[in-house]
């Protein structure tokens, strides 16, 4: 099971450090055959005035608002159905367990219609806005607020003068801490590693992510028509350079995780 996730992740480093030749070589995939990797990368941060920076910061961009704006939301929905009586709290509800039973390839036309009605079709905005909901993180969120806040020490907080928000965000949010962390980690990868919506709602280059401008390297090298120059050592190296920031952010936000569980278990 470690090398059926491990043995793809050594490939790509191994392959990073390849020249287009040595891609072809045909010496071994598994193994280091020359070392390019500086090289490599000098190249794919200057090829065509620095398109793959550009992509990059196009990603943190929708992958910063959309998954933070998407952690806001289901936090705060979650809350709100978990902890608050109204009318119709049940079935709303009920349609949002619904919606995530819905294939998300199925809404990329009701969205394109929706985004186009309003003029947002090629603009950050057909990106960043239908990411700020996920059906599957109201749940989540309304399933752990739930389970990790008392209705006691809320009503507790109230008798003591404290207000609602107030209430939530000394009280409650941090005890729902681990909670937030995962679903803002969920949140953030989903954006990062979106390609079906980007690739619909853009057809600027400039405004690409980079799921969607290494897919137009591809196909630009399996076509030949990269003006001279082999794409495929680029493309294996911006891939590689493309899972960094989800491998820091998993590093970083790990021991928010393990003391949120250390938290719950001394209660």
């Amino acid at each position: 099971m470690i090398c059926y996730f491990l043995v793809p992740v050594w490939w790509l480093v191994v392959a990073s450090t390849k020249n287009a030749e040595g891609l072809f070589a045909g010496t071994g995939s598994l193994w280091f055959n020359g070392f390019h990797f500086a090289d490599n990368l000098r190249d794919l941060f200057s090829y065509n005035n620095g398109e793959y920076l550009r992509w990059l910061g196009n990603s943190a961009l929708y992958a910063f608002a959309g998954g933070l704006g998407c952690t806001v939301v289901s936090v705060l929905a979650g809350y709100g159905f978990a902890k608050y009586q109204f009318r119709g709290r049940n079935f709303v509800f009920a349609l949002v367990l619904g919606s995530v039973m819905v294939p998300l390839t199925a809404l990329v036309i009701p969205t394109f219609v929706m985004m186009s009605n309003i003029g947002l079709i090629d603009t950050v905005w057909a990106v960043i806005l239908p990411s700020l909901l996920s059906p599957f993180a109201v749940y989540l969120m309304r399933v752990y607020a739930g389970a990790s806040v008392p209705d006691e020490l809320i009503d507790a907080a109230r008798i003591d003068g404290a207000g609602e928000l107030r209430t939530f965000w000394q009280v409650a949010l941090p005890m729902m801490r681990p909670g937030v962390v995962t679903v803002a980690l969920l949140s953030i990868v989903a954006t990062w590693n979106n390609f079906f919506l980007p690739l619909m709602m853009l057809s600027s280059t400039k405004l690409y992510p980079l799921t969607v401008g290494i897919g137009l390297w591809s196909q630009l090298a399996s076509s030949n028509n990269s003006g001279g120059q082999s794409l495929w050592s680029l493309i294996i190296i911006g891939s590689l350079v493309s899972i960094v920031p989800l491998i820091v952010a998993f590093l970083t936000l790990q021991r928010y995780w393990q003391g949120g569980l250390s938290v719950g278990s001394l209660k």
